[in-house]
């Protein structure tokens, strides 16, 4: 063998040990990132074990989300002594705000549950207050709006000014019915009123079931309306008025939960793009180590677009107002 190939051969041995060391160097940096930062994150702290109430936000929209119940199931499973849920949400779809409840009412079962109203729980947000057997709100919040809708565009007037017209071969007269490209028929309205009513009645059975109303108490709350937190205490809606102190409270006198825990968020979605700290260190880690484009793309990809384009589907238990004018 020559000595020019000698050379070509030690290159290459020299090239995979430095791979090899580069890639162990960076599992290790990311594997101390790692370790750092859920020490350092709430949600860290929340899964090491300190001992706090854990606090859970449910904000915004509500839909299906199976990271969301993973989460719930987590702190269930945590040694934390109590948790209280504060909820600022019109609602949702009526599968995402079941799913909610279902997951709120396992945790309830194994945790001292409460759920503070921090200024809208309507709809689906009311259904997933339901799960605790105590609600709070502050005395201008808004609650209830117990009712279900199922809304859809009609394109038939536009199409008609345009001059398109849309065909379609289906099986079944009420196969994709409403489809928005024609009028809606009597048969497709009417299947979709037993859709919303058969779901109104459970909505109200739940209601009725979970706050210990009669029929005439149900009626007077259960027809799409919201009501202040003043209002609401009255028509058993809610228990009582207040913030997250008188929740603390509550969880001291009829939970025996230990006076001055402190109160600590509970991330209901960490990922890891989410945290960062992480984040930042991943990007210095990767930079530091002659890996730039990846550093690029931890940063790029940990960026909070700043707007979430949500896709509700199905049927909603959803509160909005009027626009204004």
């Amino acid at each position: 063998m020559s000595i020019e190939s000698d050379v070509i051969v030690d290159r290459r041995r020299l090239r995979r040990k430095l791979t090899f060391w580069r890639v162990a160097s960076v599992l290790i940096a990311i594997a101390a990132v790692v370790a750092v930062g859920a020490y350092a994150t709430p949600w860290g702290r929340a899964l090491t074990g300190a001992s706090a109430i854990q606090r859970v936000n449910i904000e915004g929209l509500i839909r299906n989300d199976q990271n969301r119940v993973e989460a719930l199931e987590r702190l269930g499973k945590s040694n934390a002594p109590a948790v209280i849920v504060h909820i600022n949400s019109p609602g949702g779809t009526t599968a995402g705000s079941e799913q909610l409840y279902d997951a709120l009412m396992r945790l309830k079962a194994k945790k001292p549950m409460v759920v503070v109203v921090d200024g809208l729980c309507a709809s689906g947000g009311y259904i997933a207050a339901l799960a605790s057997d105590h609600i709070i709100a502050q005395q201008t919040a808004l609650v209830g709006s117990i009712g279900v809708l199922f809304q859809y565009p009609n394109f038939t007037d536009l199409l008609k000014t345009v001059g398109v017209k849309v065909e379609e071969v289906k099986s079944s007269p009420l196969k994709a019915a409403p489809n928005g490209f024609e009028p809606t028929s009597p048969e497709a309205r009417a299947a979709l009123d037993a859709l919303v009513k058969d779901s109104y009645a459970w909505f109200r059975g739940l209601v009725q079931t979970r706050r210990g109303m009669d029929n005439g108490q149900l009626e007077k709350v259960a027809d799409g309306r919201v009501f202040t937190g003043r209002q609401a205490v009255d028509l058993k809606l809610i228990d009582q008025l207040g913030d997250e102190k008188a929740a603390i409270a509550w969880l001291v006198a009829e939970k025996k939960i230990t006076p001055d825990l402190p109160v600590r968020d509970f991330k209901l979605s960490p990922r890891f793009g989410d945290m960062t700290f992480l984040r930042t260190a991943a990007s210095v880690t990767f930079d530091a180590l002659g890996l730039s484009s990846i550093a690029r793309q931890v940063e790029q990809t940990g960026i909070v677009r700043a707007a979430d384009r949500l896709g509700l589907d199905g049927m909603l238990a959803l509160w909005q107002p009027a626009p204004s004018n």
